[in-house]
């Protein structure tokens, strides 16, 4: 056997460092992880509680201009269904509430409201008009007649 000759020997040291090198690297992206999620987590609920205070305010600025005339300013329904109501919301969920939005009740005042139907609201304005009603399920009296204005 020959013996190795010193650009060998420089390659086997270069080759050592970079894998030490590699080696480092990984563990600190490993390290870094749960780090950055424990960061991020906190960031992103921060995001979502304030674009859902966005879209609350957007909501009852939409809900004052289209649907308090029969709903009432707090949803009380003097000339239709009163929607802040304890049973209302154990029976409807976020989708129906949306959907009834949309397209309306046949047979009834309520008429479709989404622009793709013949309304005015965009479908992120609906959007916010359900989480502005949502908001108020927490706090939201027993009315065990709501359906009837």
């Amino acid at each position: 056997m020959t013996p190795p000759d010193r650009a060998t020997e420089r390659l086997d040291e270069s080759l050592g460092r970079w894998l030490v090198a590699g080696v480092v690297l990984l563990a600190l992206l490993v390290a870094a992880f749960p780090a950055y999620r424990a960061v991020e987590g906190q960031r992103r609920s921060e995001a979502f509680a304030q674009r859902r205070a966005a879209e609350i305010t957007m909501g009852r600025s939409l809900w004052g201009a289209n649907c308090s005339s029969c709903h009432g300013d707090s949803g009380e329904g003097p000339d239709a269904p009163a929607l802040n109501s304890k049973e209302f919301f154990e029976v409807a969920t976020e989708q129906e509430i949306h959907h009834i939005i949309q397209s309306g009740v046949p047979g009834t005042d309520m008429s479709a409201w989404w622009n793709e139907f013949g309304g005015g609201l965009t479908d992120e304005q609906i959007r916010s008009i359900v989480t502005y009603l949502l908001s108020w399920a927490a706090k939201a009296p027993s009315r065990p007649n709501w359906r009837e204005p």
